[in-house]
Formats: C-alpha cells, structure tokens, sequence
C-alpha cells in the first residue's frame, strides 16, 4: 500500500490531537505538565516550610544538573529553579484558576 502525502498524514495527526484535547478537557483530565507542576510546587513548599533548606539545596543541584545534562544552560536553569523556589516558599496558591475546568457541560466556554 503506497504511504500518504505527508501533508495528509500531518492533517490527519492534527485531527487526532485535536479530537484527544477536547476529549481530555471534557473529562477534566490533567496533563503531565498540570501534574508536574502541582508535584513540584508541594515538593518545595513542603520543604520550605519544614526548614529543609539543605535538601532543597540539594533537590534544586540536582535539578539544574539534570536540565544542564539535556542541554540548557546551566546559569539560566538556576535563575528559572532560584525564581520558582522563591515564589512557591511565599506560600499561598500560585497557580492561576483553570477556567475551563469550572464548566462541566461546556468544554469550549471560556468564560
């Protein structure tokens, strides 16, 4: 069977994603990165507010070096890690409310 244009497949894989982001919205369904972001922000208000200072010390080491080992900058990653720690050890919730999540009905409301 001959393969398809690329431009073909490209607009069939558009589709499919499309399709799997609404059905995730509709479901209320997280993503990794929701998920990764909520993990690390417990992980270093939790550290910052039972004085763990040393071992977030060390969890922010070894994070940049895990960033740098994928190629960022070394400098760069510290500064991005240094803002996050500082902005999730003030407390509170950081995170902004997910609009579309509040609509059970309606995925495509916005407001």
């Amino acid at each position: 069977m001959p393969r398809k244009p690329e431009e073909a497949r490209n607009s069939e894989q558009r589709k499919r994603q499309q399709m799997l982001r609404d059905a995730d919205r509709k479901a209320k369904r997280p993503g990794r990165d929701d998920i990764a972001r909520v993990a690390l922000y417990w992980m270093i208000s939790n550290m910052s507010a039972k004085g763990m200072s040393q071992v977030l010390e060390e969890f922010q080491d070894r994070i940049v070096s895990m960033l740098a080992e994928q190629g960022f900058d070394t400098r760069e990653s510290e500064v991005v890690l240094d803002e996050l720690v500082h902005k999730y050890s003030k407390g509170g919730q950081p995170f902004r409310r997910k609009v579309h999540l509040l609509y059970s009905d309606d995925a495509d409301r916005d407001t």
